[in-house]
């Protein structure tokens, strides 16, 4: 084949083939015929049937053609699920994030707060720690305390909330995450030797998750840790607290000889 014939097909090729990707990933090409009542129902029957892959397609489209309209403001609603379905949490919590801007009195607004308090919470985990069970933990938390605000805003904000209920629970569990968090820092601080930062992240930690399975330990250790740096009145602080409050504590030594 000659040089410019080849270079002619290569370049039809190309155009053509550019030509379909545009027409396959452009929202405001693929549905261009439907009108928005149809495009809308459809979407919503793509998602009744768990596709949703074709659910976000049909939503995303009807936001692009038609940004204005009842049926675009619960498109972009369901949007947020049909991405969470899909395990694309990032472009969920966004699609929320959106939604809480765009409409802050829709009726439905507290849904969009509640999924990006999950969409939050599943985004920074892998396949590994959805699936299996993980010491979460030992992970860096800046998704969990975002999750943590989106759940408190639920509940602070629509306290008579159908979704206030789980978001309440969801608030505990991940306090108890941070909790447990800090103290296995404090742990570690205090197994390299390092008292000070040992007692203050302990100190840190029953200052602010009051309540929390942690604090118990998190005492302990700040008693150790004062027991360590010589700081008797501290000590005996720390322990007059713990026999007042948890009393079965000093009873079955879970306080070790040390402290």
């Amino acid at each position: 084949m000659k040089k410019g014939l080849l270079s002619l097909v290569v370049t039809a090729f190309l155009s053509a083939f550019l030509a379909a990707c545009a027409s396959s990933t452009d929202p405001a090409e693929a549905y261009k015929n439907e009108t928005p009542q149809e495009i809308y129902q459809k979407g919503k029957a793509a998602l009744e049937d768990k596709s949703f892959g074709e659910a976000t397609k049909r939503f995303e489209a009807l936001d692009v053609q038609y940004p204005f309209g009842t049926e675009t403001e619960n498109a972009q609603l369901y949007l947020i699920y049909a991405y969470y379905m899909k395990e694309d949490y990032a472009l969920s919590a966004a699609a929320a994030d959106r939604f809480i801007r765009l409409h802050p009195t829709n009726p439905n607004v507290d849904y969009a707060y509640f999924m990006r308090g999950l969409a939050n919470y599943y985004q920074d985990l892998g396949f590994m720690e959805r699936y299996f069970p993980v010491d979460l933990a030992k992970r860096d938390l800046t998704q969990v305390q975002k999750s943590y605000n989106d759940f408190n805003e639920v509940v602070t904000l629509f306290p008579h909330s159908k979704y206030a209920p789980e978001a309440y629970q969801y608030l505990i569990y991940l306090r108890n995450l941070m909790a447990n968090h800090e103290l296995q820092v404090a742990e570690y601080y205090y197994s390299r030797k390092a008292y000070i930062a040992s007692a203050n992240r302990a100190s840190e930690l029953v200052a602010h998750y009051e309540g929390a399975p942690a604090v118990v330990d998190g005492l302990v250790l700040m008693a150790k840790s004062y027991h360590q740096l010589g700081m008797t009145k501290l000590e005996q602080d720390t322990l007059t607290v713990l026999r007042y409050n948890y009393p079965n504590v000093m009873a079955f030594s879970r306080v070790p000889r040390d402290a």
